[in-house]
């Protein structure tokens, strides 16, 4: 077996081995040494035999998502960069949304504005840039993104490990889509009620800009952005838990809400 193929076969054994894990409800476990990817590279490469294993069962790549974006998450994962992933459409809901908790682990929520593409961004078109994707984005929309951790520990977690799982994407609760000026979407503030209580508010940074950044993320591995689409683009309050009987609401200044009920 040449190299190209052993390592073709690590990556398949990767992939499988975090999949099955999910598949059966097990605890969060960071992969063995044996299969421990050796570069963030060979993690991605992977994540992308992590997507054929699961689009059977959560359908076709819908979507795109960034993960630890904050200096606190990636001080924990030992990284200075942002992470990629993969929404796969049937865990595409439109609020207002009912999801049952059995149906996770272990759910956490996100804050997030989203963002409807309305053109393609082909791989071929990178590098991408802030300016060059803004005409691509066809609407913007409040979104919840669903975390299934699996009751990890996050303070062990490892990045490779995590990249792989497709950074702990559960789906997304889009609420409705509203065409706005890209400017408009730079400091966006939005607000989370649980059960009505209030638990945060933040602001967006520059959706616009982290759509570039993905863009050019999936670029490097061959893949295209495409038109229909739903991009996430980072939390602006620090993920929660949620869990049966809890109504989430998260409503954005001049966007409207996504609403979504856990039973």
């Amino acid at each position: 077996m040449d190299n190209s193929a052993r390592l073709d076969a690590k990556v398949e054994k990767m992939a499988r081995w975090l999949w099955q894990a999910r598949a059966r409800r097990l605890p969060y476990r960071n992969l063995p040494d044996e299969l421990r990817p050796a570069s963030i590279a060979e993690a991605y490469a992977a994540q992308e035999a992590y997507y054929r294993l699961v689009e059977p069962t959560y359908g076709a790549v819908g979507g795109a998502k960034i993960a630890t974006t904050t200096k606190v998450m990636q001080q924990l994962m030992g990284i200075t960069h942002p992470c990629g992933g993969a929404i796969f459409s049937r865990t595409i809901h439109h609020s207002p949304a009912k999801l049952r908790a059995g149906d996770f682990v272990n759910l956490r929520i996100e804050s997030e504005i989203a963002l409807k593409l309305g053109a393609d961004l082909p791989a071929a078109g990178a590098p991408w840039t802030r300016a060059t994707v803004a005409p691509a984005v066809a609407a913007a929309m409040p979104a919840f993104e669903l975390i299934e951790d699996r009751n990890a520990d996050y303070a062990t977690t490892e990045v490779v490990s995590l990249i792989v799982e497709n950074c702990w994407n559960g789906g997304v609760v889009v609420g409705n889509a509203k065409r706005v000026p890209v400017d408009d979407l730079v400091g966006i503030a939005g607000r989370l009620t649980i059960g009505g209580k209030n638990i945060g508010e933040g602001r967006a940074e520059d959706p616009c800009a982290t759509l570039a950044w993905l863009a050019n993320h999936v670029a490097e591995r061959g893949r295209d952005l495409k038109a229909g689409m739903v991009v996430i683009t980072g939390s602006l309050i620090p993920t929660v838990s949620i869990a049966a009987g809890q109504r989430a609401v998260f409503t954005v200044d001049g966007l409207g809400e996504a609403v979504m009920d856990v039973f």
